[in-house]
């Protein structure tokens, strides 16, 4: 395919520009809300069914649903990237959304068949969609201007809260639906997850222009031979740069701890016949996840990145602490999976803006795809591992290994403020 012609947004004037920003978010925003539910409905839905189809639910590899999504993830991204590096964020979001399509459905038919080997392929696949929707923060960044990217990573974050608090409530009307046709209890979610991401890719393809990345100066020139470095060299750029090294380690543990803990919830309520209260402890968490992004992303612009990652710490320190209680107060997992949901937004959202930062448009994309992979693969050794701490010394224990990974996050941020002085996002930051 050949390279689209680059148009730098240079060349634009200032009202140009904003108008082609608000056009580029809006339609970011409506890929995220159905991508989102998507996505959403599925986290509650899979590991119920490696359970189910295991026949065990007691078992450790409960977790593997959620470490096989994010694992696909993790792959995804670095192809996406890739493909935006060459292309434009357009193509690299309509394949993401694409491949989850097939993945969703061959998840579904997995279920019909009883066969856990499809059922991780589907999964597999099934991940693209959610590398997409983590790659739309980077393209709502493009054209931004640098005090304003965090709070327009925030929107796109924020549109996710319609879509992922509404997918799991549907999860009872499309088993219900999917049952009254003939198939199994878990089928529906899945095939009702494959029209939402037909619905994500018709509209990334028809209003996703112009392209931002594009605009930005960002895509290869036509006929460029330039070679993409590997995923190590990217990672190695990004370790070498203080600030882009606390980027990613804010991005991973908001990934890693968020992971573990959400994807046991479900498991360690039916074990407690608590089941029926799981689509709305998924609701919460991620209305924590979403909802408040815009007041963290200006959070993040106003008072600092590094201060938001700080935050993030603490709030996800909290929700451990909580969790680890709701063994005898089952209700605590409420509050519980709020402030998870909340600790992982200023952890992502001041994390994504100060990685943005730390490189110029020639290289950003490369390391984008390189942290999201590092942070999805980190995410899918949570979802695995978490399982078999659950299983072998409890749900409370797992919530205090999260509570000691964020800690990490939290002191790892109040070290780089006690050694730059870093004062607040809008001015200049040390490397």
């Amino acid at each position: 395919m050949t390279a689209p012609v680059v148009e730098p947004s240079q060349s634009l004037s200032t009202e140009e520009k904003a108008a082609v920003q608000r056009k580029v978010l809006s339609a970011l925003t409506t890929g995220q809300i159905v991508g989102g539910a998507a996505l959403a409905s599925s986290v509650t839905v899979g590991s119920l069914v490696v359970t189910d189809l295991l026949g065990n639910t007691g078992s450790g590899w409960a977790g593997i649903s959620v470490a096989t999504t994010t694992t696909g993830t993790a792959f995804a991204v670095q192809v996406l990237s890739r493909r935006m590096r060459r292309n434009g964020r357009r193509p690299g979001l309509q394949l993401g959304y694409g491949t989850a399509l097939v993945g969703a459905v061959i998840a579904g038919l997995a279920v019909e068949a009883r066969s856990l080997t499809f059922f991780l392929v589907g999964l597999f696949l099934f991940g693209s969609g959610q590398a997409s929707n983590l790659l739309a923060r980077y393209a709502a960044a493009d054209l931004a201007e640098p005090d304003e990217r965090s709070r327009a990573i925030g929107r796109i974050v924020f549109a996710q809260t319609f879509g992922a608090v509404g997918g799991p409530l549907t999860i009872g009307p499309a088993q219900s639906i999917g049952q009254s046709m003939g198939f199994e209890k878990y089928t529906g979610p899945w095939f009702v997850a494959a029209a939402l991401f037909v619905l994500a890719a018709v509209n990334t393809s028809i209003r996703l222009r112009p392209d931002p990345l594009v605009l930005a100066g960002g895509v290869r020139a036509a006929g460029s031979k330039e070679r993409l470095p590997p995923v190590l060299t990217s990672v190695k750029m990004i370790l070498a740069i203080p600030k882009a090294r606390l980027a990613l380690l804010a991005m991973v543990v908001s990934q890693f701890v968020m992971v573990a803990e959400m994807a046991m919830t479900p498991v360690h309520m039916k074990l407690h016949g608590w089941e029926s209260l799981s689509p709305y402890v998924v609701s919460v968490h991620v209305a924590g996840m979403f909802a408040f992004a815009p007041l963290v992303g200006r959070y993040a612009d106003r008072v600092g990145r590094v201060q938001s990652i700080m935050v993030g710490g603490g709030f996800l320190v909290a929700a451990g602490l909580v969790a680890a209680a709701s063994s005898y107060h089952h209700y605590l997992l409420f509050p519980s999976m709020w402030l998870l949901g909340i600790g992982w937004n200023f952890g992502m959202i001041g994390g994504s803006a100060l990685l943005i930062e730390a490189f110029d448009i020639d290289t950003r994309v490369q390391v984008q795809g390189s942290a999201d992979l590092v942070m999805s693969f980190c995410g899918g050794l949570a979802g695995i591992s978490s399982g078999f701490i659950r299983s072998s010394i409890g749900f409370h224990m797992l919530a205090n290994l999260g509570d000691v990974v964020a800690g990490v996050m939290l002191v790892a941020a109040f070290f780089y403020l006690k050694v730059n002085g870093v004062p607040r996002a809008g001015r200049p930051l040390a490397p």
